[in-house]
């Protein structure tokens, strides 16, 4: 079992910045593949990015590649997602999620966060 926080959302301009951050409750981080998610309103979820149990591989949203940097620190049992560049079209819920031992392909996730809202204005 694990229990993941997200946190670091909030209002931003176009072209700025921020740091999402996921902290996981447990000892075994380490052996949980981590992914980014977001929902817009009255749209699906779809995956923005992801980051191997390792550390060792990353996937990335084609929308956000460039942009978007995953992260993860297992001392501290979180993950992180830097956000640069943001554009009107990245305003949506962020959720983080959890997988265990999992490759960073697929959207099957085990564990979910409650999300953390991000607003870009234009």
């Amino acid at each position: 079992q694990v229990q993941l926080g997200e946190s670091g959302g909030g209002l931003v301009q176009a072209g700025g910045s921020l740091r999402l951050s996921c902290a996981a409750s447990g000892r075994t981080f380490s052996r949980y593949t981590m992914g980014w998610f977001r929902q817009a309103p009255g749209k699906e979820r779809e995956f923005v990015a992801a980051i191997r149990w390792s550390g060792a591989n990353t996937n990335y949203a084609d929308s956000v590649k460039g942009r978007f940097t995953i992260s993860r620190d297992n001392a501290k049992n979180t993950v992180y997602l830097q956000m640069d560049s943001l554009k009107p079209e990245d305003t949506a819920v962020y959720y983080c999620a959890a997988k265990w031992l999992g490759v960073v392909i697929g959207r099957e996730y085990d564990y979910w966060g409650q999300g953390t809202q991000v607003t870009v204005s234009s």
